[in-house]
């Protein structure tokens, strides 16, 4: 290959593979709450696509495997009127052409459509588009043997499209794909159709200076549409300029009928003869002066144009080059993604197992109490009433994980309001912990999953730390601020409650006691500020990286200050917090970075809403 002159990538720039964006694992930030795509795709990516579609890269999670998205508004644009019938005759030949099969077509797999949008599920092309390729080399342009490979296979693309009946009618660099071992791929069939018959795209859906006359006037199409377009992008391969480049329509019709500018021969004479004068017959204006076919325009045009051989040689060279300046950021493989993309059902285990293991925990002690309160017992036939009292109480939360967090809080209400004592204490602490309950639960316990463990965590463990990490991993900042300060007062009354006894008036005996202590108040608002910064610090960049880092953040914060309230508490004298925080701190960490590690960290709020309208 070197005694030929090739292509040179330009260094210093990196480019996305796929054609559709930059998901390699480093840059790949791990979102597992957003909404399958079709009950069966994870959204890695997305990049816009001009005026119709967007293309979004995907991890299908039933067969493992990366596949790229078009999806397809079918709404009608401004001074376009929409018909029914249009659409769905445009829906039926899109789906038809799509299924092509051939070596140089992107693999169509699946065709779907809802009330709003059709999606083209297709092969993940890792490569680049043409038009990505000529953004690369010098000069914007590609040798004379490239062109030939380029444009033979192109053609046996079309060819077998005609063949078949089905006319592409959206030929551009943009829609040609190169994968890293050279083979060139022509997408999007039939979607040129569609896009005219949603409104989109201008005439017949093609794009501005690659369509012919006749498909800017609206008037009937054949082969030679494609010839056409075909040859634009030969001389835009060749020349480095699109020669019917323009913003309107009416203005690229004016240029075709000059003709293209300056001659191919005068930019480069070795393009003079035989590909030059191909080129100048599939440019013409009249459809009837024309090359007929595109098989015998490629057979014209790569001949003129050198040895497609050593172009395609070429070509695998430099898709070699792009495929080794992405080596630095690692060989992409399925398991470097988090396993919430490949099996999106273990979020649900996660969520549906830590809310229903809370509830058990915290329920068993307060079942005896409330059946004993209502007049029953709780051994012999209550002890029976009391495990189904818990199984289903666990059961409910599994099953909708928020009811969890509200019935255990009814449950220690109603535990302590039983407890036979009577008085105004009776009355008055149940109703304030359903009052207080409700208040976090109704603005922030039933718009996350995860908000059953991280409120109840801490009253489960007995230790106010419980629910620093969760929050810190499941909510915003004011929402992970608010669940840890609600998972500390609700623990600090469990606990205390549990301690009397369920016995209201012996609990709010020591509630009073605590509330008056100034190490209680710093307790508290250590735990509230270390979840709402490592939220902060999760939510700043949503990687795992950053989120392990946030929940480190929130620990070592968190023992600080249970440092600064054992000075409180000790006259000023610094004392190292007690083991049991520490262990409980430590391991929570742990757990939760393993969790970051596996499922991927939470989103920013915007990014969620981002994504949740794209799926």
């Amino acid at each position: 290959m070197d005694n030929y002159p090739q292509s040179q990538l330009r260094p210093g720039r990196s480019y996305p593979a796929g054609g559709a964006t930059d998901v390699t694992p480093s840059h790949l930030s791990p979102r597992p709450n957003y909404a399958l795509l079709l009950n069966r795709y994870r959204i890695m990516g997305s990049n816009e696509s001009g005026g119709f579609g967007t293309v979004l890269t995907c991890w299908d999670t039933r067969l493992q495997r990366r596949v790229a998205i078009k999806r397809m508004p079918l709404v009608a644009q401004a001074g376009y009127a929409r018909e029914t019938s249009t659409i769905e005759e445009a829906l039926a030949e899109a789906r038809t052409s799509s299924m092509l099969a051939h070596p140089n077509i992107v693999t169509v797999f699946d065709f779907e459509i809802d009330p709003a949008y059709a999606y083209l599920v297709m092969e993940y092309v890792d490569g680049l588009t043409l038009a990505e390729l000529l953004s690369r080399v010098e000069g914007g342009t590609l040798t004379g043997d490239e062109c030939a490979y380029l444009v033979e296979s192109v053609a046996k693309a079309l060819q077998f499209a005609h063949d078949n009946g089905v006319l592409h009618l959206d030929i551009k660099p943009s829609n040609i794909m190169i994968d890293h071992s050279g083979v060139v791929k022509l997408c999007d069939f039939g979607m040129a159709t569609l896009a005219s018959a949603a409104g989109y795209g201008g005439a017949r859906g093609g794009t501005v200076g690659y369509m012919p006359p006749e498909q800017i006037d609206g008037d009937l199409v054949d082969e030679r549409c494609d010839v056409f377009s075909l040859a634009v992008v030969v001389w835009q391969s060749l020349t480095g300029s699109n020669p019917f480049a323009s913003n309107s329509a009416e203005e690229s019709r004016r240029k075709i009928d000059r003709g293209p500018k300056p001659a191919l021969s005068k930019t480069n004479p070795e393009y003079e003869g035989m590909a030059e004068e191909a080129l100048m017959q599939a440019l013409d204006p009249n459809p009837s002066s024309r090359i007929p076919s595109i098989e015998a325009f490629s057979s014209e045009v790569s001949f003129g144009l050198g040895d497609s051989a050593q172009g395609a040689d070429s070509i695998r060279l430099l898709m070699g080059q792009d495929e080794a300046s992405q080596a630095s950021e690692g060989d992409w493989n399925p398991s470097d993604l988090p396993l919430s993309y490949r099996y999106p059902w273990l979020g649900g285990l996660f969520e549906r197992g830590g809310a229903a293991l809370a509830t058990a925990v915290l329920s068993v002690p307060l079942a005896p109490h409330i059946l004993s309160g209502a007049g029953g017992t709780w051994t012999g036939d209550g002890a029976v009433s009391c495990a189904i009292l818990c199984a289903i109480a666990t059961a409910v939360a599994a099953l909708w994980q928020p009811a969890g967090a509200a019935l255990v809080a009814v449950g220690l209400a109603l535990a302590i309001g039983l407890g036979g004592e009577g008085g105004a204490a009776s009355v008055m602490l149940p109703a304030a912990i359903v009052a207080l309950f409700l208040c976090w639960w109704i603005k922030f316990g039933t718009r996350e999953k995860l908000s059953t463990p991280a409120v109840l965590l801490s009253a489960a463990l007995s230790t106010p730390c419980g629910g620093i990490a969760p929050s810190a991993y499941a909510f915003a900042p004011l929402g992970a601020a608010a669940t840890a300060m609600g998972g500390w007062f609700f623990a600090t009354i469990y606990v205390s409650a549990r301690s009397a006894g369920f016995s209201a008036p012996a609990t709010a005996t020591a509630l009073l006691s605590l509330a008056g202590s100034a190490e209680t108040w710093a307790a508290l608002l250590g735990c509230t500020f270390s979840a709402a910064i490592g939220s902060a610090i999760t939510r700043f960049r949503p990687t795992t990286g950053m989120g392990v880092f946030g929940q480190i953040s929130a620990t070592l914060i968190f023992l600080f200050s249970q440092a600064v309230v054992h000075r409180v508490k000790n006259g000023g004298i610094w004392e190292a917090p007690s083991w049991d925080s520490v262990g409980v701190a430590v391991v929570l960490c742990v757990l939760l970075c393993i969790t970051t590690a596996i499922r991927g960290p939470q989103p920013a709020e915007e990014e969620v809403e981002d994504i949740h309208e794209l799926a």
